[in-house]
């Protein structure tokens, strides 16, 4: 019975750190065994307090429950509930988490508001902001001028998208024929190509259409800026048409329609271009072919109508714009070396200078690159054993014409190093009379 009551109070008396079992002296080995069992219980109910600096263990009654304790069991950590309150079940939940929660309004609440977002009664509509006509025009310009120099639709079609809606996208198609009808036929081809791509993407039939209706209405007034508005316009219709950006129907219902004298002259262009034998296939070259596109005999031959009809003119400033319009700057050598063979071949010092003051002017605006000028030298320079052929004085005329361009403007070091010296004397004994010599030496002079 005492080894029973011993065991009993060690079991429901929390004990002091330093307070040990009493056990009489004999009870053998009995008692020594009980408070052995006592020490290991003792053990098993310390629990660490993470707060407490020192690392004293304070034994815990066994009567206190646990199991809803939040802290670690482990003994381990700062003693601060587990996901920061917002596990488990029944607890409050994470700091703040009530501002989450939905609840329905009661409207006998004296926080009642009937006007808030949160009742039900109000929806929320997407409204799109549409651009005011001025600013699409405005906008549209840029890119239709960026287009002009690198020609890539889908980076157009990606800028006008940003800005134009449904019903705002006629005025994109207008913009891009007024501004086509101020450049070159190399230019309104690319027009023509950009409203094609752009037809289902940017812009619809109806949108075309409409388009070309209200630039036909304003006709009269484009003309004051393009004389030649009313072919150009005309050129477009029947280009949409071959296209098919715009229905056939759309030419024959606007010739029933009463319009100005000059609309009505381009509704009847545009029936006859589309009235010609093969005509929806010669539309595709409607607007010629430009640049770097046409053929090199071709470009030659207009290379040589162009001198030849500056040297007719002698009008330096028609002459320069002609080469412009070429639109061929990586072929500018073929320009040069042409004049200079022209400069040989004449054999006339006021042709040579009048050719001289022409590359002055080339080089001078930089519309000829040096590299393309020295170029076109060198290419004379590796024909001469053939031109002299045609032209047994063609390396006196070329030394002399370099020369005088050297004193206008700066060849190349190139051209200089690879200029030919000049051959012996030739004598009477020789057959020509002293013909050759003596002309040379007029010519110096």
């Amino acid at each position: 019975m005492e080894v029973e009551s011993i065991v009993s109070d060690s079991e429901n008396v929390v004990m002091e750190e330093n307070e040990k079992p009493v056990v009489e002296q004999g009870a053998g080995d009995a008692a020594a065994s009980i408070s052995g069992r006592v020490r290991r219980r003792h053990k098993k109910l310390a629990r660490t307090n993470s707060k407490e600096a020192s690392n004293v263990s304070a034994p815990l009654p066994k009567y206190r429950s646990w199991k809803n304790s939040r802290r670690p069991r482990n003994g381990h950590g700062r003693g601060l509930p587990k996901k920061g309150g917002a596990g488990g079940k029944g607890v409050w939940g994470l700091p703040g988490s009530e501002m989450l929660e939905e609840y329905a309004e009661d409207e006998n609440d004296p926080n009642y508001d009937s006007e808030a977002i949160t009742n039900g009664d109000i929806e929320f509509k997407q409204v799109i902001v549409e651009a005011e006509p001025e600013e699409i025009v405005r906008k549209s310009e840029p890119v239709i001028l960026e287009y002009f120099e690198h020609g890539d639709t889908n980076a157009a079609a990606e800028d006008f998208l940003e800005y134009v809606t449904a019903k705002r996208s006629h005025l994109v198609c207008e913009t891009i024929v007024e501004i086509a009808l101020d450049h070159k036929p190399s230019h309104c081809e690319m027009a023509s190509v950009l409203i094609s791509d752009l037809y289902g993407r940017v812009f619809s039939v109806r949108d075309i259409s409409y388009a070309f209706e209200r630039l036909l209405d304003k006709l009269p007034d484009l003309l004051l800026d393009t004389p030649d508005a009313t072919v150009l316009l005309s050129n477009f219709i029947a280009r949409c048409v071959a296209d098919d950006c715009l229905p056939p129907r759309f030419v024959q219902t606007m010739s029933n329609v009463e319009l100005n004298p000059a609309a009505r002259q381009t509704i009847q262009r545009a029936e006859t271009l589309l009235s010609m034998k093969h005509g929806l296939v010669r539309l595709d070259n409607i607007w010629g072919v430009g640049g770097g596109i046409r053929p090199v005999k071709s470009l030659i031959r207009q290379i040589q109508l162009l001198l030849k009809e500056y040297l007719t003119s002698s009008d330096l400033t028609e002459a320069m714009r002609c080469v412009k319009d070429l639109e061929v700057p990586h072929f500018h050598h073929e320009l040069v070396y042409e004049t200079v063979l022209l400069a040989v071949e004449a054999i006339n010092t006021s042709v040579e200078e009048q050719l001289c003051t022409f590359l002055s002017e080339l080089r001078r605006s930089v519309i000829v690159t040096p590299d393309q000028m020295d170029r076109g030298f060198l290419r004379v320079l590796e024909d001469m054993s053939d031109i002299v052929l045609d032209v047994p004085l063609a390396y006196i005329m070329l030394d002399r014409f370099v020369e005088r361009c050297q004193h206008k403007f700066r060849l190349g070091e190139t051209v200089l190093k690879r200029m030919p010296t000049r051959g012996r004397k030739r004598f009477v004994s020789e057959g020509d009379g002293g013909a050759i010599k003596d002309h040379a030496l007029k010519l110096r002079e």
